[in-house]
């Protein structure tokens, strides 16, 4: 009997000093922006006003160390403040909301840089392509909300080639430049 309960008492510690802890991002609390040239002359600025996404730690102090990201971003609440220009960019002419509901973005384990830095590898798909990207993340650390709970923050701001998802419009870029430059800011509750 106490062979089987020792072998218990291992087995829940084992369990205990593994297990993972998740965080919820806080809509609240985050925004994913984005800005974009626009006639070679200046920027139009936007931002997705719906997006999900949880990331899990391997323990409570880990802080981001081996963490794994998983984000998804409603295409149709692209939000530039322009109507006509949003339904423009719901469209097939960009990014096909009707077909493609969902930006995702899927991580494999972070990896420390330095200091509170951090390179974040993974899969994003946009449309019908998912392509591997590489961006830096900056980690703002743990603490408690007004309500007593835990909440982490960090951010990321990288470029992508919008032609590289398909989004075909402007080939030249003359009228709306190729690249994105993408900014992120999450809040997120631990669950």
């Amino acid at each position: 009997m106490k062979k089987v309960f020792l072998t218990f008492v291992l087995a829940l510690v084992s369990v205990v000093g593994f297990a993972q802890t998740s965080w919820a991002v806080d809509p609240m609390h985050s925004s994913v922006n984005f800005n974009i040239k626009h006639m070679g002359i200046s920027f139009v600025q936007g931002r997705f006003d719906k997006f999900e996404g949880k990331v899990m730690t391997p323990g409570k102090e880990a802080g981001l160390d081996n963490a794994v990201f998983s984000f998804f971003v409603s295409t149709g609440s692209v939000n530039t403040g322009v109507e006509m220009r949003d339904k423009h960019l719901q469209s097939a002419d960009f990014f096909d909301a009707e077909n493609f509901p969902k930006m995702t973005f899927e991580s494999g384990p972070l990896v420390k840089d330095k200091n509170n830095t951090y390179t974040l590898k993974g899969k994003l798909t946009i449309k019908d392509v998912t392509k591997e990207i590489s961006v830096p993340v900056t980690y703002g650390g743990i603490t408690k909300n007004q309500q007593g709970k835990e909440v982490m923050g960090f951010q990321t701001k990288f470029t992508v080639n919008r032609l590289d998802y398909n989004i075909k419009y402007d080939p030249t870029g003359a009228g709306v430049a190729k690249d994105v430059d993408v900014n992120l800011y999450f809040e997120l509750v631990k669950q």
